[in-house]
């Protein structure tokens, strides 16, 4: 396998982030957010790496309270294994969720972790020197689709085609700007039946290779993602839909 992926809400995600001066000096602006209940949702995944076609399965855990959350993400693949183990924590401020620690490891490879440090205000990392200053509302890989969830639910009708949603992401060794923008609604075909779902796309720059995000969120199943899909501009794929939902 070329590169694994994994969820924004975290699975098989592998982007290259770039820092750049509007990444050191973005300062997210404060977004109304309402968490959605914890759950469990498991994934059915479909693949093509280096034209070869992959199937698997991937499991979310989402828990929030008042004051905490955390996501705890695992990918799997048929015939290797597990590939990818993801998890972010932390607290709940006025910008939404407020990441403390994010964990990574991938197959083969030793863990990674980001840190955002409160006290001194400074966004670390172990696979790298680069530091950033702590302003607000920052994310990473795996909180990144939660808050971006909790902004939905709380936006209602502004959350509509057309409509962009900024955060500053960290990654394993840096963190870039991501936009998040809202195409529209459509009807997705899943095992738990057909779902009326907003489609939000988060595409890299004209003149970057990062990949192409694009997440299905439903509304009549608090905003959960419902299908997710990475792509790369040589063809490579990941493909994720909702199989189930536990409470």
């Amino acid at each position: 396998m070329r590169k694994p992926y994994t969820l924004c809400l975290p699975l098989l995600l592998a982007f290259t982030l770039n820092m750049s001066a509007t990444a050191q000096a973005n300062e997210a602006a404060k977004q109304a957010t309402k968490l959605p209940p914890s759950a469990e949702l498991q994934y059915s995944i479909k693949a093509k790496q280096s034209g070869l076609p992959l199937s698997g399965s991937a499991s979310v855990k989402w828990q929030s309270s008042e004051q905490k959350y955390s996501i705890v993400t695992e990918t799997r693949a048929m015939l290797v294994g597990k590939i990818l183990d993801a998890s972010s924590h932390g607290s709940i401020d006025d910008y939404g969720l407020a990441p403390d620690k994010f964990v990574e490891k991938r197959f083969g490879k030793p863990a990674t972790t980001t840190s955002f440090e409160r006290d001194s205000k400074t966004l670390r990392f172990s696979a790298s020197a680069e530091t950033y200053a702590l302003k607000g509302g920052e994310q990473d890989r795996t909180s990144a689709s939660w808050q971006l969830i909790a902004i939905a639910r709380a936006a209602g009708e502004n959350f509509k085609a057309g409509s962009e949603w900024k955060m500053l992401v960290a990654g394993r060794r840096d963190a870039d700007p991501w936009t998040f923008k809202v195409l529209g609604l459509e009807n997705i075909k899943t095992p738990m039946g057909d779902m009326q779902a907003i489609h939000v796309s988060k595409a890299p720059p004209a003149d970057s290779k990062d990949q192409q995000l694009d997440l299905w969120l439903a509304p009549s199943l608090e905003w959960y993602p419902v299908r997710l899909k990475f792509s790369d501009a040589d063809g490579d794929f990941v493909d994720q839909v909702l199989e189930s939902v536990k409470k």
